[in-house]
């Protein structure tokens, strides 16, 4: 038997493009807020979603730092510091159902590991709606999850 060679090999992430906001059509982001929680995913099932819809026009290299600013600018009760916004990508699936993925956390006021995170680099497709729960400063903000390194 001849011998056995192994290489690593690593990938490096290309970075992402930069989007020309003066030259690129911006994209509707159909969000829906909730304090406490998210949104079931059977709400948006049957054509059907919530009632506490936030319309935002942005595009793909939108930062969730930037979403954040822009549900603060719209919602006075979200712009005291310390108030945490989970950020969830709601998706249809092969089978028509609802699915529902966390991408990121921000604090306002506070710098954090999603805030530079893009709805590219979060795997956003257009026409994906965004469930963004809000959990005010004197409520226990969501649990942070473990990321696999």
């Amino acid at each position: 038997m001849a011998g056995l060679e192994s290489m690593i090999v690593e990938e490096k992430q290309q970075p992402p493009k930069a989007v020309d906001r003066e030259k690129t059509c911006p994209l509707l982001l159909r969000v829906f807020c909730s304090t406490g929680r998210h949104h079931s995913a059977n709400e948006y099932a049957y054509g059907n979603v919530p009632s506490n819809e936030l319309q935002i026009y942005t595009w793909m290299d939108a930062t969730l730092r930037e979403l954040t600013t822009l549900v603060r600018d719209v919602n006075p009760e979200t712009r005291r510091k310390g108030t945490y916004f989970d950020f969830a990508i709601v998706y249809p699936d092969r089978t028509s159902n609802y699915r529902m993925r966390e991408i990121g956390v921000t604090c306002s006021g506070q710098k954090g590991a999603d805030d530079s995170k893009t709805l590219a680099q979060a795997k956003f497709t257009i026409g994906d709606f965004m469930d963004i729960n809000i959990t005010p400063p004197n409520r226990i903000p969501p649990p942070r999850r473990q990321r696999p390194f």
